[in-house]
């Protein structure tokens, strides 16, 4: 995980791509006329929020002391997909653990399909981008309903990789980094020997504020982590007149980008060190409580300008939030797929970007899931010796060593 500052970013992400409909309107003088959401993307959305801050509060609790940005729209997506090859049980977990409970995998499909459609063509001022792919390993076939589907709901790309080839890893990435904007750079680092297809998303974002930071306005000031250690960051400011409200124990405010169609929510404990209290305290209605108690406050706004880098592997979180079964090789049931040889999830990749700055802010994240079947044969161990590493020097006979090293850098 690559770190920029040490700060804690509670709930950018959850409404950067994801705008809920059971919130209250913040401002209706400044919301462009959109279409009503039909019930299924209410439904849709709905889903993605519940999603968005289990996932959410689920990671912070396992590091509570790093950064965390994710995209739960980028994951929900990549594991809608993998959805639509999941059967019995597995697609029962899975259905529950994306909080899809009431809808028909139709539903499903077609919301996920308007969400997508509204999401790109909401603000002419916002660039908004969704890609969706699937790599089909060239020796594995799978159904071709499983492709069509994906197809007409995801608009999902359906590619073909030779596990053989050495720039397979190459191409992959290449792809992830074309429709991030070059944002989300090596999130696939090697290709196991039994991978049977990769299902990915892709999402990029770039909004300029609504009212810009003035840059003769930022300047380098104290920033104090949660480790008490203090960082010198270029902080920005405005006066502006913006939907917020302040309560004992936080403040929150809420900054449009464009034509004020998409925005970042930001929700600052006035105690440093509530901040892990204050995300696991976070339900969906709390956070829809706060949005409902926004109204228009003239304010002095002072943000930091950072850029951040975040990745993991959501295998264990996911698990953890009850789709365990979709990653375990025995009992992973994705027939949908391939009836005949069995298939499970090895990892869910997530990789996340954002840069926040006087005139808006550039984001992108990247999921990908990994899907293996069980080898012919015993897979090939690989070590890679690219990043630090612990040696020693030893004599055979007597087992002495005689030299012991760490090497952090080359």
């Amino acid at each position: 995980m690559k770190k920029s500052l040490k700060f804690i970013i509670a709930l950018i992400p959850l409404i950067l791509f994801v705008m809920s409909c059971d919130i209250c309107d913040i401002d209706d003088e400044k919301n462009n006329p959109v279409r009503e959401l039909s019930a299924l993307e209410r439904e849709i959305v709905s889903s993605e929020n519940l999603f968005g801050i289990k996932l959410f509060k689920a990671l912070n609790d396992a590091k509570p002391d790093g950064n965390l940005f994710i995209s739960p729209l980028s994951v929900s997506m990549a594991l809608g997909m993998t959805l639509n090859g999941a059967a019995d049980s597995t697609y029962d977990a899975m259905k529950n653990t994306l909080e899809l409970q009431g809808l028909t995998e139709d539903e499903i499909n077609q919301a996920y399909k308007d969400l997508i459609e509204l999401l790109i063509n909401l603000d002419e001022k916002v660039v908004m981008n969704i890609a969706n792919s699937i790599w089909i390993e060239d020796n594995f076939s799978v159904l071709q309903p499983f492709i069509d589907v994906n197809k007409t709901y995801f608009d999902a790309e359906v590619e073909s990789f030779d596990v053989a080839d050495p720039n397979a890893v190459n191409i992959i990435n290449e792809w992830v980094e074309d429709k991030t904007n070059g944002k989300i750079k090596d999130i696939i680092d090697i290709i196991p020997p039994n991978i049977a297809l990769y299902l990915i998303n892709a999402i990029y974002f770039n909004g300029t504020w609504t009212y810009e930071f003035d840059k003769n306005d930022t300047k380098d000031e104290p920033f104090y982590n949660l480790d008490n250690s203090t960082s010198t960051i270029p902080l920005m400011s405005m006066n502006a007149t913006l939907p917020a409200f302040f309560m004992d124990s936080l403040s929150v405010v809420d900054i449009p980008y464009g034509d004020s169609l998409f925005s970042m929510t930001v929700v600052l404990p006035n105690n440093k060190n509530d901040i892990n209290k204050l995300a696991e305290s976070i339900t969906n209605d709390t956070w829809n409580e706060w949005l409902c108690q926004l109204t228009a406050q003239e304010l002095d706004l002072y943000l930091p300008k950072f850029k951040l880098e975040w990745d993991d592997n959501l295998k264990d979180v996911l698990t953890e939030l009850g789709m365990g079964i979709a990653f375990d090789p025995d009992n992973a049931d994705f027939t949908r797929i391939n009836p005949q040889i069995p298939l499970w999830i090895s990892r869910v990749i997530h990789k996340t970007f954002v840069d926040v700055n006087e005139e808006g802010t550039e984001a992108a994240a990247a999921t990908v899931v990994e899907m293996v079947f069980e080898s012919a044969g015993p897979a090939i161990s690989i070590i890679r010796v690219d990043h630090p590493f612990i040696f020693a020097i030893r004599e055979q006979h007597t087992g002495t060593i005689l030299f012991m090293g760490k090497v952090l850098e080359l």
